[in-house]
């Protein structure tokens, strides 16, 4: 059986976590992101690091967007709420 760490939102388009995990991914790859470019930027010194940050920060919310949609329960789609 499988586990979904995240479910679709009430209103708009994507996922929220739902579980411990989802939580997990989601904080990990932002902690990744800060980390990444705090780190890039006090190395500094031939202006590389915003084309390298940005890679990075797009490369994870890439993956994170597909960790999260292979383990949403239910499609990703626009939503009203309930009607």
């Amino acid at each position: 059986m499988t586990t979904y760490w995240f479910k679709p939102k009430r209103y708009g388009y994507g996922a929220t976590p739902l579980t411990w995990q989802g939580w997990a991914v989601t904080l990990a790859t932002v902690l990744a992101m800060v980390g990444v470019t705090v780190g890039l930027r006090l190395t500094e010194r031939h202006g590389w690091a915003p084309p390298a940050i940005f890679g990075f920060d797009a490369l994870a919310i890439a993956v994170l967007v597909i960790a999260c949609r292979r383990k949403t329960n239910g499609e990703w789609r626009w939503r009203w709420g309930d009607r």
